[in-house]
């Protein structure tokens, strides 16, 4: 599971940083309006994907949702490589956004059906985040190097390549996918899952914190490829170089995660590195110097590689049992809407204020946004612990016990 999650993850970050954002702002020459277009169709597209993808993760597991979300990938990315005109690709675009996310649902989902007895939750996550974040390195290095020596185009074969290689690797997996939920109509499911998110406050929190996360990221969707072409003045390329030192942040803060304190698995941590999260942001985009933005980047990465498998290990803590995929599909709908969001206004705000000053001021408001909600999180952390039920606690039982049903 950690090679499917590390080579899906290569093609994957290399298609979407160099073949999507490089295609459209270099070839197609795309203004921030139409980078917002391009990227909201993918958001939305992505969270229908999501939805689905937690159900079929309860109802069939996460092994053959993953599997069967590579072998459709394929077809489209390899489209993707004849696309010739503005329309065709954007369509082509959103499509890949509808049948790619399920392979981050599913993969999201796995830890659980992973973990036994006494191993510690937050590790197993930390493992797999730390592959992803691996192949996160390597896409988009190996995607610039493409990209300069072959043709942008060129990428979209690659992450077709490891899309297949994924599916084997998927198919190879074996894991205790015995799902107990009953099973109902699809919609009623899906409603379920969403009455189980919603009515649990920790899950609550945690969805929510996630949400405002990837409403900072949301900018940079649009934004970021004109950040490099009109602020930074540099070839499609450093698109590449800068998200490869923003992934050795990730991996390095997945490796920080399990050597943490026991109390960074609670609300409260969530919520100061959520906040972090927005400060990592502005250190990335608050020069035009490429040194201070690579070291930017990678403390940016660093924060978000403990933040994300701590989002994750919570949920699955607290996740009932039989709604992972559902508790899991939730949050990157959530993720997906998060990223929807600014593309409303930010590219609006770009021309009005400059791209620079608008990726600056959106996360501080992130920043400032989450941390005005430590009051929330530390009654979350004082109602566990008051009955014995912390996070931390928990996360050294049977993972597959899930604290939703107790706090419903």
């Amino acid at each position: 599971m950690v090679a499917a999650r590390f080579i899906s993850r290569v093609g994957g970050t290399a298609v979407f940083f160099i073949g999507v954002w490089g295609v459209a702002a270099y070839s197609f020459h795309a203004s921030a309006r139409t980078l917002a277009i391009v990227m909201a169709g993918n958001s939305i597209a992505a969270i229908i994907g999501s939805i689905a993808a937690g159900v079929l993760v309860d109802r069939i597991g996460p092994r053959r949702v993953l599997l069967y979300a590579e072998l459709l990938t394929i077809p489209v990315v390899i489209a993707l490589v004849f696309a010739k005109s503005w329309v065709v690709f954007v369509a082509l675009a959103w499509l890949l956004g509808l049948v790619g996310t399920p392979t981050f649902t599913a993969g999201a989902s796995f830890a659980p059906f992973l973990v036994s007895g006494a191993n510690r939750l937050e590790r197993v996550n930390s493992v797999l985040e730390g592959a992803g974040s691996a192949g996160f390195v390597l896409g988009p290095a190996i995607g610039a190097l493409i990209a300069k020596f072959a043709g942008v185009s060129a990428v979209f074969w690659l992450m077709a390549g490891c899309s297949v290689v994924a599916a084997v690797l998927a198919f190879n997996v074996h894991i205790d996918d015995a799902i107990v939920a009953e099973h109902h109509h699809p919609l009623a499911e899906f409603r379920d899952g969403l009455r189980v998110s919603y009515s649990s406050r920790t899950l609550r929190y945690v969805i929510l914190s996630g949400t405002a996360v990837w409403f900072g990221f949301g900018a940079f969707s649009a934004l970021e490829p004109l950040f490099y072409r009109d602020v930074v003045h540099v070839g499609v390329e450093w698109i590449g170089w800068m998200n490869t030192a923003f992934s050795v942040g990730l991996i390095g803060g997945a490796w920080l995660l399990p050597r943490l304190t026991s109390k960074v698995v609670s609300a409260r941590g969530l919520a100061l590195m959520t906040s972090l999260c927005g400060l990592g942001a502005v250190a990335y985009v608050g020069t035009t110097d490429l040194r201070v933005i690579a070291v930017g980047a990678a403390l940016w990465g660093l924060v978000l590689g403990v933040t994300e498998p701590l989002m994750r290990t919570i949920l699955h803590v607290a996740a009932p049992e039989g709604y992972v995929g559902r508790v899991v599909g939730t949050s990157q709908y959530h993720r997906s809407a998060g990223e929807l969001v600014p593309l409303a206004f930010a590219p609006a705000l770009a021309v009005a204020f400059g791209v620079q000053a608008t990726l600056i001021v959106g996360g501080l408001l992130v920043a400032v946004g989450v941390l005005a909600s430590w009051p929330i999180a530390a009654s979350i952390d004082r109602e566990l612990a008051a009955t014995g039920r912390s996070m931390a606690a928990r996360t050294h039982s049977d993972a597959r016990i899930g604290l939703g049903d107790e706090l419903l």
